[in-house]
C-alpha cells in the first residue's frame, strides 16, 4: 500500500506522477540511510557529509539513482555490468593475510590530490584495488565485503525515491525515534492492520508522532472518507504528515478538533461560543507551532529529515511575520498589516469553521476505528474517546511502555463494553539474505512498543431489551434452584 496515497480517484495514475516535478517531497537515500527533503531549484541540501543542488534531478523518474559531481551537481548514474566470477582472481582463505596497516601502497594524501584533480569515486576505488597487495589473496566474499566498503566511502550514490508510509516511518526511528515516540515500523504496520483501516472509513486519530500515524492513516485511506484528529495544545503538529505530498483533495476529508473540548463535547455542553471565546492570538496557532518546530529542528539542520519539510509549510507566514516586525510607518508596511490582520482573521473563520465540523462528525458517535499514539497516559485518553466510536469496531492503542497499557487494560476490563483485548510486543530481526551467507543479523532493534487492541460492543443493549433481561434472570433463577449432587453410598463389602 506505499502508492494508496497517489491518486484521489478510481482512475489509473497518470504517467506524469511516476516523474519528480519541482515542489514535490522526495526521499533521498544512501545505503540504509533516509532524509525527506522538498524538490527546490538552486537550493543546497547536505546529506551524509555531501553537498548538492536537487535541479537536475527534476523531470527524472522515482527510483533514478544518481552520482554527486563537482559543483554539487547530480547526474543520473549509467549502470556497468559487474564482472563475472569467472574473471575474479580469489584466494581460498584468509590464513596468511595480516592486518599491519601497510598493504595499501596509497596514503591518504594521495586519496585527497585524486579527489582534488576530480576523479570520480569508482576510480579512486579501483585504484586502491590496483594498489592493494593483499587484495587477490583474500577470498571471493572477502573482496566483495572490500569493495562494499571502499564504495560507500568514496562514491557519492545517491538513489530518488517517492515517501511512503514504510520509508518515512523507516527514516524516522533510525534518525530521530524520539519524535515518534519510538514507534518502530513494523509496530506501525500492526497498528494499520489491527485498526482495519481502509478506504471509506471514519477514523479518529489521536497522536503526538509528528504526523506520521495520521499520514499513513491518510494513505491507506486514498483519499476516501474522513479522518478526525484530535491535538493537543494550541494546533496539531504535520510535520512528518507534510512529507507524504498528498494532493489537497486529501485534505478535504481531514477534520481536527482540539482535545481539551472533548470532555464538553461527552457532556453535551460544547458549543460554538466555545471556540470564539479562545484567545485572539490563538488563530497564529499553526504558525507559531511551525515556527516552533523549525526552532526544535533548526539545530540538526544539516541532517534532519523534517527540517526542509517544516521550512517550506507556511512560508507566506514567515514572510508577513518579517514585515509586521518592521516600524509600520510607510503606508506600504501598514497595507501589508492590515492584509496580514485579515488574512489572519480569515484563517481563524476557516479553523472554527472545520472545528464546527468535527464536532459534528464525532457528535454522531459512530466512528469506524480509533488510533491513539502518544505521549500521554492512554488510560484517560481511550475511556474518553471510545465513546465516539460505534459498536463492533476495532480500537489501538500505542505505547512506548507497557506498564500503562497495562492499567488500561484492567480499567477496560472493569468498564466493560469491550472484547477481543490483546496485549502485544511485535519481535524484530532482520536477516541478511545472500548466497551462500544467509545469516540472522548480529545487531538488532531492543523493542519496538507496546500495543493494545480490541474491539468496542454496545454495554447497554441487555438494559434495553426485557426479553432479554427476563432470560437472564430465568437463568440465574435455573441456576441457584439446581439441588446439590447427591453423595453415593459405597456399598459395604462382608469381610
Amino acid at each position: 500500500m506505499e502508492d494508496a496515497g497517489e491518486s484521489p480517484g478510481p482512475q489509473p495514475p497518470h504517467p506524469e506522477d511516476h516523474r519528480i516535478r519541482d515542489g514535490d517531497f522526495v526521499v533521498l537515500k544512501r545505503e540504509d540511510v533516509f532524509k525527506a527533503v522538498q524538490v527546490q531549484r538552486r537550493k543546497k541540501v547536505t546529506f551524509e557529509k555531501q553537498w548538492f543542488y536537487l535541479d537536475n534531478i527534476i523531470g527524472h523518474n522515482y527510483g533514478t539513482t544518481f552520482e554527486v559531481t563537482n559543483g554539487g551537481s547530480l547526474q543520473p548514474k549509467k549502470k556497468k555490468e559487474e564482472p563475472t566470477s569467472e574473471t575474479k582472481e580469489a584466494g581460498t582463505d584468509n590464513r596468511n593475510i595480516i592486518d599491519d596497516g601497510k598493504s595499501q601502497k596509497l596514503t591518504q594524501d594521495d586519496i585527497k590530490a585524486l579527489k582534488d584533480k576530480g576523479i570520480k569515486g569508482e576510480e579512486i576505488v579501483q585504484q586502491l584495488i590496483e594498489n592493494s597487495t593483499t587484495f587477490r589473496d583474500k577470498t571471493e566474499f572477502a573482496q566483495d565485503k572490500y569493495i562494499k566498503k571502499k564504495k560507500k566511502k568514496y562514491e557519492a550514490i545517491i538513489t530518488v525515491v517517492k515517501p511512503s508510509t514504510r520509508i518515512l516511518s523507516i527514516m524516522y526511528y533510525a534518525r530521530e525515534p524520539g519524535k515518534i515516540n519510538h514507534m518502530r515500523y513494523d509496530t506501525l504496520a500492526q497498528m494499520l492492520t489491527l485498526g482495519n483501516i481502509r478506504a471509506g472509513n471514519k477514523m479518529i486519530v489521536m497522536e503526538t508522532c509528528a504526523g506520521l500515524v495520521l499520514g499513513a492513516v491518510m494513505e491507506r485511506m486514498g483519499g476516501f472518507g474522513s479522518i478526525i484528529q484530535l491535538y493537543p495544545g494550541g494546533g496539531p503538529v504535520r510535520a512528518a504528515t507534510a512529507c507524504f505530498g498528498f494532493p489537497k483533495s486529501f485534505l478535504s476529508g481531514l477534520y481536527e478538533f482540539p482535545l481539551n473540548k472533548v470532555d464538553s463535547l461527552l457532556n453535551g455542553t460544547f458549543s460554538a461560543e466555545m471556540l470564539s471565546s479562545e484567545p485572539k492570538d490563538s488563530a497564529s496557532v499553526e504558525e507559531s507551532n511551525g515556527t516552533l518546530e523549525e526552532k526544535q529542528t533548526s539545530e540538526q539542520e544539516n541532517e534532519d529529515s523534517v527540517a526542509e519539510a517544516q521550512e517550506r509549510h507556511h512560508p507566506q507566514e514567515q514572510e508577513t511575520m518579517e514585515i509586521v516586525s518592521q516600524d509600520p510607518k510607510e503606508p506600504k508596511e501598514r497595507g501589508s498589516k492590515k492584509d496580514y490582520i485579515q488574512e489572519k482573521q480569515r484563517r481563524q473563520e476557516e479553523q472554527r469553521k472545520r472545528h464546527l465540523e468535527a464536532a459534528a462528525l464525532l457528535s454522531e458517535r459512530n466512528a469506524d476505528g480509533l488510533i491513539v499514539a502518544s505521549r500521554f497516559h492512554p488510560t484517560p485518553l481511550l475511556l474518553s474517546l471510545l465513546d465516539f466510536v460505534a459498536p463492533s469496531r476495532p480500537f489501538v492503542v500505542y505505547c512506548q511502555y507497557k506498564e500503562p497499557l497495562l492499567e488500561c487494560y484492567t480499567k477496560l476490563r472493569e468498564r466493560g463494553g469491550v472484547i477481543n483485548l490483546r496485549l502485544s510486543e511485535t519481535w524484530l530481526r532482520n536477516y541478511q539474505v545472500l548466497p551462500d551467507r544467509s545469516h540472522p543479523k548480529l545487531l538488532m532493534s531492543g523493542g519496538g512498543g507496546y500495543l493494545l487492541s480490541g474491539f468496542t460492543v454496545a454495554m447497554d443493549n441487555l438494559k434495553a431489551d426485557p426479553s432479554l433481561k427476563s432470560i437472564a434472570s430465568t437463568l440465574e433463577l435455573h441456576k441457584t434452584e439446581e439441588p446439590a449432587a447427591k453423595k453415593r453410598k459405597c456399598p459395604e463389602s462382608d469381610s
